[in-house]
């Protein structure tokens, strides 16, 4: 039993759901601080339905990446599940779907009391997760992953967050969460940078392809610059305090990381076999430290 539970965390990707967990606790953080009446036993169900969102949009894509050659056992992508034979592909899908699912069962007891505006932010969400790689349409593979990633795991999960706790749509957390958005975004640009080779040999697209090796890897350093320099424009525009400066303490772990990026080559993906394993790392630490600010202004 707990061989199977591990191997269906290890199919969810556990690692990765803190790129969920931040962008709605930062809408929460936003929303205690908007000085708006709040509904906060909404809140959990916010947090597992982001949960639910991410961990279904994971084992899908596991899914549609092995039919369609993009994950091998000895590529560097996906949970490796399916490659490594320890879950079906039809078993994996369906998980995926079920989680869709019920991520959607338990969205109705949110919309009874936040109605269309809801139900418009949770459409997207969940057809942006399920066709991210799902047929007919399978927008990862056009490259238009990077855009998609930055508008749903940053201004979209904010923004519902926000919106489900007060009950108002608002710019500022739009605005806000432009930082988490360029990390998650930083995340898939770590991991597509990795794998030029083996993703241009299942022939997708990727912004990484387009780009080519080096200015992939310079894209990867801006999304990280630019994650620092919003914070800086936030708190001059006053959207964010000058307690959100705290975040400048993780700049070290970006400064590594982009060293990193820097460095690797495109004939020898091992050197950043774990880059976006270290962005996400940052993202989460960054992401905690600019939650705390936000709460504590």
């Amino acid at each position: 039993m707990l061989i199977k539970l591990k191997i269906w965390l290890q199919a969810a990707r556990v690692f990765s759901l803190t790129a969920a967990v931040i962008p709605v606790t930062l809408g929460a953080a936003l929303a205690y601080n908007s000085g708006q009446p709040s509904a906060w036993f909404l809140f959990p169900l916010v947090l597992i339905c982001s949960l639910l969102l991410q961990a279904a949009t994971n084992l899908v894509s596991d899914y549609y990446d092995y039919i369609n050659n993009v994950d091998k056992d000895y590529t560097f992508g996906s949970s490796k599940v399916i490659a490594q034979k320890l879950l079906t592909p039809k078993q994996v899908l369906f998980a995926g779907l079920a989680s869709f699912a019920l991520c959607a069962a338990l969205a109705i007891i949110m919309l009874y009391y936040r109605g269309l505006p809801l139900l418009i932010i949770g459409l997207i969400g969940i057809i942006g997760g399920l066709f991210y790689t799902a047929k007919p349409i399978g927008y990862k593979y056009y490259a238009l992953g990077d855009l998609a990633v930055f508008i749903l795991m940053g201004p979209l999960m904010v923004l519902g967050s926000f919106f489900v706790i007060t009950g108002e749509i608002s710019l500022a957390p739009i605005l806000a969460s432009a930082p988490v958005a360029f990390l998650v975004t930083a995340i898939l640009a770590a991991n597509n940078l990795r794998d030029i080779k083996h993703d241009s040999d299942a022939r997708i697209k990727t912004m990484a392809i387009l780009l080519g090796h080096r200015f992939a890897a310079y894209y990867y350093c801006f999304l990280l610059i630019a994650a620092y320099a919003s914070i800086l424009l936030l708190i001059s525009s006053q959207i964010l305090s000058p307690w959100t400066s705290l975040v400048f303490l993780t700049a070290p772990l970006a400064i590594r990381n982009i060293k990193f990026a820097l460095s690797s080559r495109v004939d020898d993906p091992q050197m950043i076999a774990t880059l976006d394993i270290l962005t996400a790392q940052l993202h989460l630490v960054f992401g905690l430290i600019l939650i705390i600010a936000a709460v504590l202004s």
